[in-house]
Parts: structure tokens; C-alpha cells; sequence
């Protein structure tokens, strides 16, 4: 066995143990060494761990490049993604890469610092000189269904968070049906109306939120107050918030997220104005945090497992058997605790 780990090659450098080292090693000949390296189940199982056992002693790892080259695959996905710091998109990443991993693939997560058409195609370009099999855009943008982004038409490609048009499957949330549950939960406590915190203008999760909010309203007969619009972030929202705590009407408020929501709850705190004795406020994501802020928050949730979950299996399924994907929303419920009640 010394002999096997102690090859030389011509220039006198130390290689790596080889295939053919392992097939003397464990005794069995090299194409079976081959289908064990390459997953393949025709192998009985107690020659199987004679070869792992034999890779094992000898630091032998096979060779993912050459593998590639003869499948045509890399067992690597792809992934652009506007923005780290979002609690939403992390949640996502997290799932996509345990999923990913789960089905023998590797992730090559490429950030964009803005969602521009031009960002997005140097991440292609990027991607495409990386070799992977297909690529998950994260991007929280109306920005796929616009025509001067060129994406290649030979790489598969799922778009989580954004339009596609008719290019590409889209998985995500179902963002109306929670922003609607969330405003008739409010509207069900006898609020004459809710006021919202909205995300940012070009974001389409919150376009979607926002969009069924006000159709929700004009449905129930409710007047539609103005829209105030944050960034995600808590300080926005204790920035609108206090605005918000200002005005003696206002009962009822649905932020777009929990962060902003968390705002919310801070102005009213601080202006005196009681959570939910005189204002209710129900935020969207349910992050772990959320049971936590004072009063717990009535919030959204979002499935953000399964998000990613279902965009690695739409990706698969189209890189492995060429079968695209329909697009799929992914179902909210409202989760209710103690931050809405009746208006005093």
C-alpha cells in the first residue's frame, strides 16, 4: 500500500493517489471503481465499501472535472442574488443550498450590489466561465420580463422573487393572498380602514403586498389611505411609524415586513400610543424573531424552505431531463398573536 501513496510523476513532484491505485488497493477492477466514484448503484454494497474504505486510506479523490467532461454535467447550480442582508432572501439561499446538497449538487452564489440589467448579465457572463448546469435568480426586482436583459438560451434558469415574463418558471410566495389576509384580519376587528408600510418601489414582493392591500380595501368598501414607503428596514419603519402615531385615526397598520413592523411598534412605544389597545399592527414574514417583539407580532409567514426547495427541484428537473417547469406559488398563512385587536 506505502508504494501506491508514494508514486512519483516524471518531474518529480508528488501526485495524487490514482484510480488504478484504488482498484489494486480494494482488489476490484477499475470500471467498478469508476461506478462507485460516480454513484451508480450497480454495485453490491460489500464491494462498494471495500472501494470507499480503499479511497479512504488512500486520499484518493476522484476527479470532478474529467467527470464532468465525460456526462456533460457539473453538479453545480448557480445562483444571483441582489442583496445578503435580507432576511427573506437569506431564508432562501439557506434552503436552496441544503436542497442543492441533498440532490449532489454544489452552489456558486454570485451577489449583485444593485438588481440592473447590466449587473445581472456580467453575473451570467460570470457564471457561464464557473461551469454550472443552471442558474436561480434571486433579485426582488421587476427586471426578467424587461427586454434588454439577454440571458443565454442554452442555460437553464429558475427566477425566484421577480417576473420572468414567459422565458423562464418563477418560484415564489404567494404575495397577495398573504397581504390579503393580513389587511381582512384587520378588517374583520372592525377597523374602518388599515394604512400600509410598503418596501420599496421597485421591489416586486412588495408591489404584489401592496397591489392586494389596496385591492382588498376597495373590495370591503374601505377607504384607501396614502401609501408610505420604507426600505425593509426597522429605522424606515420607526421613521413612518412615527408619522403614523401622529394622527388619531390611524387604528390599524399593515407593514410589509417584520423589520419595518418592528419600527412601527417602537413609535408607538415611544409616543405613548398602546399595542393593541389603540393601534394594531400586523407585519409580513413571520422571521423567528417576530413571537418576540413587544406585543408578539400578528404577522404573515412565508415558506421559505420550501421556496427553495421547489426552485432546485424545477432546475433539476430541467437539467437533468430537459423538462421545464411550470411556475408555482408558494402558499402564506397569517399567524395572529397579540399586536391586533378591536379598536378601543
Amino acid at each position: 500500500m506505502a508504494e501506491h501513496r508514494a508514486t512519483h510523476a516524471a518531474n518529480g513532484r508528488r501526485r495524487g493517489p490514482s484510480m488504478a491505485d484504488v482498484a489494486r488497493e480494494a482488489g476490484v477492477s477499475g470500471q467498478t471503481v469508476s461506478r462507485v466514484s460516480n454513484g451508480r448503484d450497480n454495485v453490491d454494497p460489500e464491494t462498494r465499501d471495500r472501494v470507499l474504505e480503499a479511497m479512504r486510506s488512500l486520499g484518493y479523490r476522484p476527479n470532478s472535472a474529467a467527470r464532468a467532461l465525460r456526462s456533460g454535467r457539473f453538479h453545480s447550480i448557480g445562483v444571483i442574488m441582489f442583496t445578503l442582508s435580507s432576511f427573506g432572501n437569506m431564508r432562501t439561499l439557506d434552503a436552496i443550498a441544503v436542497a442543492a446538497a441533498d440532490a449532489g449538487y454544489s452552489i456558486n452564489l454570485i451577489p449583485v450590489p444593485h438588481p440592473t440589467q447590466g449587473e445581472v448579465s456580467v453575473a451570467f457572463d460570470r457564471l457561464s466561465e464557473e461551469a454550472v448546469d443552471g442558474v436561480i435568480i434571486i433579485i426582488e426586482a421587476h427586471l426578467l420580463d424587461e427586454s434588454d436583459v439577454v440571458l443565454p438560451p442554452e442555460l437553464p434558469v429558475v427566477v425566484v422573487d421577480s417576473t420572468a415574463g414567459d422565458r423562464y418558471p418563477v418560484v415564489d410566495t404567494d404575495q397577495a393572498h398573504g397581504a390579503r389576509l393580513a389587511t381582512e384580519h384587520l378588517l374583520s376587528l372592525d377597523h374602518r380602514t388599515v394604512w400600509h408600510v410598503a418596501g420599496p418601489e421597485r421591489s416586486y414582493s412588495a408591489t404584489h403586498r401592496r397591489e392586494a392591500w389596496e385591492a382588498t380595501l376597495r373590495a370591503h368598501g374601505a377607504e384607501v389611505p396614502p401609501v408610505l414607503v420604507g426600505d425593509w428596514s426597522s429605522e424606515s419603519g420607526h421613521e413612518l411609524g412615527l408619522r403614523l402615531a401622529r394622527d388619531p385615526s390611524v387604528t390599524a397598520i399593515f407593514a410589509a415586513n417584520d423589520q419595518m413592523a418592528l419600527g412601527v411598534l417602537r413609535a408607538m412605544h415611544e409616543t405613548g400610543r398602546a399595542v393593541p389597545g389603540e393601534v394594531s399592527v400586523v407585519g409580513f414574514d413571520d422571521m423567528e424573531e417576530s413571537r418576540s417583539f413587544w406585543p408578539p407580532l400578528t404577522t404573515v409567514r412565508q415558506f421559505f424552505d420550501e421556496v427553495g426547495r421547489r426552485s432546485v427541484e424545477a432546475l433539476i428537473g430541467e437539467v437533468e431531463s430537459g423538462s421545464v417547469a411550470t411556475s408555482t406559488l408558494v402558499a402564506t398563512e397569517l399567524v395572529v398573536r397579540c399586536s391586533t385587536a378591536p379598536p378601543a
